[in-house]
Order: structure tokens, then sequence, then C-alpha cells
């Protein structure tokens, strides 16, 4: 392809993309359609002749959008999943059209600088230890698996024996110690990390599924320990009490690992950091960005008080890999070694966002939700189940599985907005979850009475 052809070809998928995000408020947010209808669109045998891209990106955008489910146009409330900024987005762009690897700096210094800036904006914003290291992960999974590697080897250290070079085979135990209602992407980074899942010893949670500090002595052992705390629980959007957890794990010598996917951001927003306070007692935290602050997919941060623990667990190398003085080698403080330079879209975000722009976008997050809350709670038929505090909401109607079943159905069904279900402590619930930077007042409106017309079609 030439020069004016490439032109060309990216003008217009510019074009597509434009013309995606400004579709009309009618089109649903999410529409029925079989997965075999999408195989047979998109799919078909392999072409044997190369195709036009210009065809190529037509084909995509036309065949794709039955299957697109609208997350990123304000009216989407079911799983915690953020927008997308518009210089986020554009930035986004331009790494793909940089195609750099930000795993050595001689592979791209720029890549390796972003993430430098982006690791001292973050660690500001969110109020942790400014000396604290920083890995740019695909999202909170991966920033737990590495904040807990980290964690398993300094445990494990500090008694005299070294997991990186000799494993977990003849290992003193680690104990682990979890809250009752801790993300599932903790279990499985357990998994991941051979300290299996069913080992852990589970601290029984609050009404809105908070560890409890009291029983946390007792469940730690003498020996090697890590302790799993929570800044926003998935259901409630609830946090742990970091400062009694942190305090009374680091008495006993555990280390505290936090898993705060969304609610680390809490952070963020003078009106509701008191949420997550302690939180920077810490020694490792995981969080995402294409959450809160509404990078595209995908992007998370790993971050370490003990920066040498966290490299000595994520590090890599090689006689042919190229190490440059004073730079910054991405590979050291990740699981991956090739990823795309998602540091872009972050430093986009933040740079267009600055510290007001981030803490205003979590208070109006949380204001929305509360206003969806209030303009169901007046219905006789509607019970809220949890403490609003942040930006998830658990609502239930008629005290009746069931029926809140079908009233999220019919929700999805009309497809003006999109929420789903929970099931948290047996009892079935629609999840109201508002991340997304593009979601207004008038979005919030138009939620509540969708949700009102299902409670009377359902009724």
């Amino acid at each position: 392809m030439d020069a004016d052809g490439l032109r060309r070809l990216l003008a217009r998928t510019a074009e597509l993309a434009a013309d995606h995000l400004e579709a009309d408020l009618e089109t649903p947010v999410s529409r029925p359609v079989a997965v075999t209808e999408l195989v047979a669109a998109l799919g078909g045998p392999l072409p044997v002749a190369p195709s036009d891209p210009l065809e190529v990106v037509e084909a995509l955008a036309r065949d794709a959008a039955p299957g697109l489910v609208r997350t990123n146009g304000g009216r989407y409330f079911g799983f915690v999943e953020g927008g997308v900024l518009p210089a986020s987005l554009a930035a986004d762009w331009l790494s793909s059209t940089y195609d750099q690897n930000p795993a050595f700096h001689v592979l791209s210094p720029t890549a390796a600088a972003l993430e430098l800036v982006c690791s001292g904006w973050l660690l500001d914003l969110l109020r942790l230890p400014p000396d604290a290291s920083v890995g740019f992960t695909t999202g909170a999974q991966l920033a737990n698996v590495a904040g807990l590697a980290a964690a398993r080897g300094e445990v494990l250290r500090r008694v005299g024996w070294d997991v990186d070079a000799d494993g977990l085979p003849g290992a003193p135990p680690v104990t682990v110690v979890v809250g009752e209602e801790r993300h599932a992407t903790i279990g499985r980074a357990l998994r991941f990390l051979g300290l299996g899942e069913r080992r852990v010893i589970v601290v029984p949670a609050d009404d809105q599924g908070r560890m409890q500090p009291g029983p946390l002595r007792d469940a730690i052992s003498d020996g090697p320990a890590i302790v799993c705390a929570q800044a926003g629980n998935v259901n409630t959007g609830a946090s742990d009490p970091f400062r009694a957890i942190c305090e009374t794990a680091h008495e006993a010598g555990a280390w505290v690992h936090v898993d705060g996917a969304f609610g680390l951001w809490a952070a963020a927003s003078p009106a509701h950091r008191h949420l997550v306070d302690g939180v920077d007692l810490a020694d490792s935290w995981a969080t995402d960005g294409h959450k809160w602050l509404n990078v595209p997919y995908d992007g998370g941060f790993v971050i370490c008080a003990d920066p040498e623990a966290h490299r000595r667990a994520m590090t890599l190398s090689a006689s042919y890999l190229a190490r440059a003085d004073g730079g910054r080698d991405g590979t050291d403080w990740t699981p991956e070694s090739s990823r795309r330079a998602r540091v872009f879209a972050t430093w986009a975000a933040l740079r267009s966002l600055g510290r007001d722009g981030v803490g205003d976008l979590v208070a109006r997050c949380c204001a929305h939700t509360h206003e969806f809350v209030r303009l169901l709670a007046d219905d006789p038929e509607v019970t809220v189940l949890n403490e609003v505090v942040l930006n998830q909401a658990l609502v239930r109607v008629a005290a009746d599985d069931a029926r809140t079943l079908a009233v999220a159905a019919e929700v999805q069904r009309e497809g003006v907005v999109w929420l789903g279900t929970t099931v948290r402590r047996g009892v079935t619930s629609l999840r109201i979850s508002v991340s997304d930077q593009a979601t207004t007042d008038e979005d919030i409106e138009v939620a509540a009475a969708a949700v009102r017309r299902a409670i009377a079609t359902t009724a």
C-alpha cells in the first residue's frame, strides 16, 4: 500500500470509529445475536489471495457491529467497565502506530520515559509511597499475580528460602489469609503461584463484605504469611479497614497485598479517600486503568513498596538482552516480556484529566450511583441491599430472585441500557455499577426509567 492509500485507509477508519462513538442514542447498548451468526458473517474459509485493507476494515465495521456491546456510551451499568477518554483513545491509536515494546529501555526510550513519568503520577494520585515501584500490566489479574509473587518471594526470603532459585518444593509453608468476599482473581493468582486456592485461611466479613480485623491475628501463623485485603468489594463497593489490617499483619511479620481493581481510585477523590484510609500502609497493590481511569482495554498497574522484592520476582535476563544504565526496563516489573506500550493511553488520560479531573470523575460516578438508587428507591417493590458508599449498588425486586432476574432480562431485552445481576450470600440482586466518564445525569434518568418499566412489565 502506498502512502496515499494508507492515508485513505486511516482516514476512513477514523470515520468508522467516530460513527460508532456518535451512534444515535436509540442504538441498543446490547442486542441479542447468536455467535453462529457472527461466525458466519466474519468467518468462512481463510481467503487464499490477499484482500484490500480498506475492504477488510469496512467488512469488520459492518459485520462486527451486531455483536458489539456499547460499554463506552454512558449507558452501560453492568460489570465494572470504564469507558474511553478521548485523549486516551487517540493516544492508544498512536501506540499501535508507533508499535513500541517497553520491555527494555533500548527498545523504546520514549515508552520507558512515559512509564517513569506515569509511575510518579499514579503514586501521587493514589497517595501511595513515592518510592514504590510500578509495573504496567494487562489488568488487575496480572497485577495481583505480580504483587503476590513479590510477596511470596519476600516472605520466604525472610526465613532463608530463595523461591526464585529453588522453587516451592521443600520451602516453608506460606500462610495466605483472605477475606470472605475477596475477588475471584485472588484465588486464580494463588493457583498460578503454586500457593493453592484451597489452602487459604478465610477471615469473616461484615454485612458489607469488609474483612473483620478482629480474627485476623489468630489467622496469621508464625511463619511466612501474606494477607490479601480488598479496596472496593465488587458487589457493595466497600473497602476493608486497611489501617487495622496492616498494623495487625505487620506486627505478625506478614506482607499485606491489596486488590484494588477499582476501589483504590477512591484515594483520588477528596470526598471518598476516607474509604481507603490506611491503604498506603500495605506492601503491594493491584489496580486497573481500564476501569475508573477510563483508558482503553487493556491497562492495569501493580505497585510495590519494596522495589527489590518486586524486581526479584519479575526480572528477566539473557545474554542478548541489552540493558541501559539508568534506564527503565519494563520487564523487571511485570509478568510479561514483549507487550504493547499501553502506557501511552495512561499518560494521555492522566495528562488530559489532571489531578482534579480524576477526582471529579470518581466523585461524579459515585454521585450517579446514589442518584440511580434514589430514583428507584421510591418503588415499594425495590429494596437496596447495600450501603452505597462508592459506585456500586445492589437492588432487589419484590424480595424475589425470579422477579429480580426477570427485571434484568427485560432491561437487557429492551436494550436502552444494560445491567446484570449478582448473587451475594445466596440472594439475587441487580448490580448497578457506574464507572464510565461518558455517563450523564440524563443517562441515569433514562436508566432508572428503564428499570421501572421492567418492574412494571414483569409484575
